[in-house]
């Protein structure tokens, strides 16, 4: 049995669908980082509805995209390697241009959403 989210985390897991990629990649643009360390960094920064079962699909079409490639690295915890991404040339110009896209998307938006319905500024 499902459990059905609320309404509201719906509305966050739908918005942070569309915006997933570029997030991955501007935390790949810190440093690199193997896949929980993304779960990690993404709930620190309070995107706490994603899991692992999300991230590593795409994180494998980026690859194929050639947005990021890929290296094994020992484990800290004296486990197997870890596989690490990091940014190509291409994920950097990727990010560049989502992050402008992001930024005009989020005013427009911002200026709908702070507006009533006689066209007043509600904040």
């Amino acid at each position: 049995m499902t459990k059905e989210l609320p309404a509201v985390d719906q509305r966050r897991s739908q918005l942070l669908r569309g915006v997933l990629d570029l997030c991955l990649l501007a935390k790949i643009a810190e440093r690199p980082r193997y896949g929980y360390e993304f779960v990690e960094a993404l709930a620190a920064d309070g995107l706490e509805l994603i899991s692992e079962g999300s991230i590593y699909p795409l994180l494998a079409r980026m690859e194929r995209a050639g947005l990021v490639d890929t290296f094994r690295a020992p484990s800290a915890t004296g486990g197997a390697p870890r596989k690490y991404y990091r940014l190509t040339s291409a994920g950097e110009a990727e990010l560049a241009g989502g992050r402008a896209a992001w930024t005009h998307f989020t005013e427009a938006v911002g200026r709908t959403l702070d507006h009533d319905t006689t066209g007043r500024t509600t904040t």
